[in-house]
């Protein structure tokens, strides 16, 4: 009996394993893309000054704030371009980070960007977890083109990543007032991203459980 549905030159276990699509990976290079941007503008701001003499007596992590806001508008702007429309999140942290990237270059005080991923990561647990006290699991609102899930999956789902957030606003608050500026960005890039990747790759079988072949 042949499998009409398979496409030739693929196996029947390559048929179903969900491909990374183009529009995904480039979802995901916008919304890293400023952070990016932020670490090499903070490493390299003294060859930044050399080159542009407007920005020459102003700290590193000045000029990475400034270039952090202007990646962010960037990339927003690419993202309403090519997808026609704001993924919620980018929109609610460049937000922040236009507010608090401007305190930050008007007072002339980095406490306000590193202060930024606290907030952040804080509203984003709170809309999570209070909207699960309220029976709606918001992240189902965000991701349901991406996954699907039962409402007991997105339930769980949104349980844990809202304790994650509340864990990664923790977790800032700790390295930037214990440890100094390079490290923070350092952190943020490297330390930041992984532990969050980790934590994603953890609710695969989350995902597997309680998607649409949970009883199968």
């Amino acid at each position: 009996m042949s499998n009409s549905n398979i496409p030739t030159g693929q196996s029947p276990e390559k048929a179903d394993e969900p491909q990374l699509e183009e529009g995904q990976l480039l979802k995901m290079a916008l919304e890293l893309g400023p952070l990016v941007v932020f670490f090499f503008a903070n490493a390299k701001g003294d060859a930044l000054a050399n080159w542009f003499p407007f920005l020459s007596g102003m700290q590193s992590i000045f000029i990475a704030t400034a270039a952090f806001m202007v990646a962010t508008i960037i990339s927003l702007t690419l993202s309403r371009i090519k997808f026609g429309k704001l993924p919620v999140m980018p929109l609610i942290s460049g937000f922040v980070v236009f507010v608090f990237g401007g305190l930050t270059l008007y007072l002339q005080d980095d406490t306000f960007i590193k202060m930024k991923p606290t907030i952040v990561n804080t509203l984003f647990g709170t809309i999570l977890l209070v909207g699960l006290l309220f029976g709606k699991s918001l992240l189902g609102y965000v991701f349901d083109s991406v996954f699907q899930l039962n409402a007991t999956g997105w339930r769980i789902l949104t349980f844990r990543w809202g304790v994650f957030f509340f864990f990664l606003a923790v977790v800032n608050e700790v390295v930037w007032r214990n440890f100094s500026t390079d490290m923070w960005v350092n952190f943020k890039v490297f330390g930041v991203m992984p532990i969050t990747m980790v934590f994603g790759a953890m609710q695969m079988p989350l995902l597997n459980k309680y998607g649409p072949n949970a009883g199968e």
